[in-house]
């Protein structure tokens, strides 16, 4: 994998907050793009099966809202997010899922292109430790039908998230 401010060779620039927050950072990284189906029900399965990936590797980035707190969680799209570990995590009592305008506002990008990383506001993250279990994942990169593949303590160290068993299959 290599250091990649903007792209891989041969493909257009994306220059999104996600992908400038890993440039400034110097961090090791590889953007994937690949053809997005406005008609895809799920985002990440449909970024796992365009770029032929497991999907334990491919993280989805959800916005939750705990105690009336909103907070991010990162997951494989293999699985699903686990509301009471998320608000366990993070120290509260009720998790939800956020509003769709309120995660938008909040971390700047649209559903299914929302990054962990680059976020408007800063918010508290939690990573799933399975995430943990490769040697790189992939995250958006703040657009739908561009993701970035880094490694999982990256990922940990400029989100300042924590790792938490919060996902389950």
């Amino acid at each position: 994998m290599k250091q990649k401010a903007g792209g891989r060779s041969g493909s257009t620039t994306v220059g999104t907050p996600a992908l400038r927050v890993l440039a400034e950072a110097g961090v090791p990284h590889d953007v994937r793009p690949y053809d997005h189906d406005p008609r895809a029900a799920e985002y990440g399965a449909e970024a796992a099966a365009a770029l032929g990936v497991d999907r334990a590797r491919v993280l989805k980035t959800l916005v939750a809202s705990i105690d009336g707190t909103l907070a991010v969680a990162v997951v494989p799209v293999a699985g699903r997010l686990d509301l009471k570990a998320l608000a366990a995590a993070v120290g509260g009592k009720r998790a939800e899922m956020a509003d769709t305008g309120a995660a938008e506002r909040a971390t700047g990008y649209v559903v299914g292109g929302i990054s962990p990383l680059g976020q408007r506001t800063t918010l508290p993250t939690v990573v799933a430790v399975s995430a943990m279990e490769h040697p790189t994942v992939f995250v958006s990169a703040g657009r739908r039908g561009v993701d970035v593949e880094l490694a999982p303590a990256d990922l940990v160290t400029l989100t300042g998230a924590l790792v938490a068993p919060v996902g389950r299959s």
